[in-house]
């Protein structure tokens, strides 16, 4: 039988919205809970130097960043557990979450279970994360000055992309499976006037070549049309073919859009069930920054406390 433990804050994620609320509320002497899956630290943790976080002028890592703002989280008296909830339940009060072998109640709940970018699937783009291979150009794009630049979509977050790298990219390759993009139009002229990105129709990566001493340094490309295959020679690869709301979970429970992300009030972190707040990229289709999401984290923590204490709880 599932044992309950009660908190008064869980939070959901530990990546920098869930580690910033957690600091925030466990200041607040909330005593959070955060639960996190068997890989913490959101997508940072898949990221090797960050060097547009504040506060660290030479870079850090990222998951070195992640395992720092825990412990902060943890010395004002958070506490983390590593499970999988699998199911909410927020029509009664307190809320109960459930994993497969234990459950917990919560009088507030912050999600923050972040969003996961949508790969290729091909050979060499995991072992490649980070060495080459990113899901960010804002994150990623001042590495590789003057290099060749490969960017794989078609649609506007592809384009916003490619037009973000020329500023830092000798030459700048988008590479879309058919002859016209799914961009917006005013999307697509942009990116197709810009004379440091050269369009490449009808192709598709089949594998990503390089080791993480040399990085990236081709990419093995498929006609969809002929099936000929030909090696592309590029120093990064971004693929830009969109992201996935973690908020499977809440379908059905809380409002979210046509694409899965959780909706909260304007200018607030508050979902419409009352003590539910939600921060982070699982709320945050535009931005995806640490930064922003710490932001938001920081917005769930304080709403969360004014909450709890104007309820009297």
């Amino acid at each position: 039988m599932n044992s309950t433990s009660h908190h008064r804050v869980i939070i959901l994620g530990s990546g920098p919205a869930g580690l910033t609320a957690a600091v925030y509320t466990a200041r607040a002497n909330l005593k959070p809970l955060i639960i996190h899956g068997p890989l913490p630290g959101g997508q940072l943790t898949t990221t090797t130097d960050v060097e547009n976080y504040p506060g660290f002028p030479d870079g850090i890592m990222g998951p070195d960043l992640m395992q720092q703002m825990e412990q902060q989280a943890k010395r004002f008296g958070a506490e983390t557990v590593v499970d999988t909830v699998t199911s909410v339940e927020l029509k009664n009060r307190p809320f109960t979450l459930h994993s497969a072998g234990k459950s917990w109640s919560c009088d507030a709940l912050i999600i923050s279970t972040g969003a996961s970018p949508r790969y290729l699937g091909i050979p060499g783009e995991k072992e490649l994360l980070g060495y080459g291979v990113s899901t960010c150009a804002t994150c990623d794009g001042a590495f590789f000055r003057n290099k060749r630049i490969m960017v794989v979509g078609g649609g506007d977050s592809a384009c916003e992309e490619a037009n973000f790298l020329t500023r830092f990219g000798e030459r700048v390759f988008l590479v879309h499976r058919r002859d016209e993009l799914r961009a917006s139009k005013i999307m697509q002229e942009r990116t197709l006037k810009n004379p440091k990105i050269e369009a490449v129709w009808n192709s598709i990566p089949v594998q990503i070549l390089g080791t993480q001493t040399s990085g990236v340094t081709a990419v093995t490309l498929k006609d969809t049309k002929s099936g000929a295959t030909r090696e592309f020679p590029v120093d990064a690869v971004f693929v830009a073919i969109g992201h996935t709301p973690n908020s499977s979970l809440f379908k059905g429970v809380l409002p979210m859009d046509s694409n899965g992300y959780l909706t909260p009030a304007p200018n607030s972190t508050r979902m419409p069930v009352e003590g539910v707040f939600a921060c982070g990229d699982v709320q945050d289709h535009v931005f995806r920054q640490a930064v922003t999401a710490a932001g938001t984290g920081c917005m769930a923590a304080i709403e969360a406390e004014r909450w709890l204490e104007a309820k009297g709880l």
